[in-house]
């Protein structure tokens, strides 16, 4: 009588992108990957305009000559993994933690039960508060952020990607530097007839910080809004969505005194390359709707 052969680990690659600037966290961020079980694991550095100043044993790396943006950068790594032949690529960012060396194998588990999901996305608390923030749980109610279910958006710091469906639709947006990225990319899968998911019973690290600490961040969020609306709408979709997201963020942004750089950047985003135009289908519109979000908001 023969033995039965174990099961064969679900292949994942993980992608990591560093600017040589948080060493602790970054160090910190790599430990947890690297010590994750009942996974094999090919993971890239992917060095943003820098020469990666860690390195662990195992692990590739990239050299870009310059800051290429964010999303970009996850291309770079994605396909520098490309001929290890995983079956889902994690992109992670170099502060966050994975607490649980199964953590990997938790999320593989949710796309077994959700098989038509492209992403699923752990929820993402802070180590020190256990805090979850609304704008990390993908979806308009965020109140309950350990509720599980259907997102159509991600957030994109922690998400794990099946890659056939990731390489169908081309990847990230590259050009758009920082900034709704992952609403791009969200859009895209469900146009493939896949869903996003959301794993709320799953956690991962990641301090508490402030997008707008970023210089650019009120330009590039106006520009990039109206780049995704430009490249994924109907276009008798596109001016209710654009004319929404001028009132959400008066709204929000009314007291910062940033107003006026908003509005210079949704003005670049109506004058400049937003890249390929490939609208959505209306089913995928109705797709969205009926998921709780659709795709004016």
């Amino acid at each position: 009588m023969s033995r039965e052969e174990p099961a064969a680990k679900r292949t994942v690659d993980v992608v990591v992108l560093t600017m040589n600037d948080r060493d602790a966290e970054f160090r910190t961020a790599m430990t947890s990957v690297l010590a994750q079980q009942g996974v094999d694991l090919c993971v890239v550095i992917v060095g943003n305009g820098v020469e990666p100043d860690y390195v662990p044993d195992g692990v590739q790396s990239v050299t870009l000559a310059a800051n290429t943006g964010i999303p970009e950068g996850r291309n770079v790594g994605a396909d520098a993994l490309a001929a290890h032949g995983a079956e889902f690529v994690l992109f992670f960012d170099n502060d966050a933690v994975l607490p649980d060396p199964h953590t990997l194998t938790r999320l593989i588990a949710e796309f077994d039960r959700h098989p038509q999901a492209a992403y699923v996305q752990p929820r993402i608390a802070d180590p020190a508060t256990g805090q979850t923030l609304g704008r990390w749980v993908p979806r308009l109610r965020s109140g309950d952020a350990r509720r599980s279910g259907v997102v159509t958006v991600m957030a994109e710091g922690i998400v794990l990607v099946r890659r056939a469906d990731f390489e169908a639709v081309g990847g990230w947006p590259g050009h758009f530097f920082l900034f709704h990225e992952g609403v791009d990319l969200s859009w895209r899968l469900w146009d493939l007839g896949r869903v996003g998911w959301y794993a709320g019973d799953i956690e991962v690290h990641h301090p508490t910080t402030n997008p707008a600490r970023h210089k650019p961040f009120y330009r590039m969020v106006a520009r990039n809004r109206v780049w995704v609306a430009r490249r994924r709408l109907p276009a008798p979709l596109i001016p209710v969505y654009l004319a929404a997201w001028i009132l959400i963020s008066i709204w929000r942004f009314r007291s910062s005194g940033n107003l006026g750089v908003w509005f210079k950047g949704f003005t670049e985003g109506l004058r400049g390359d937003a890249g390929e135009r490939r609208a959505m289908s209306w089913r995928t519109v109705w797709r969205l709707t009926r998921a709780g979000r659709p795709p004016i908001v």
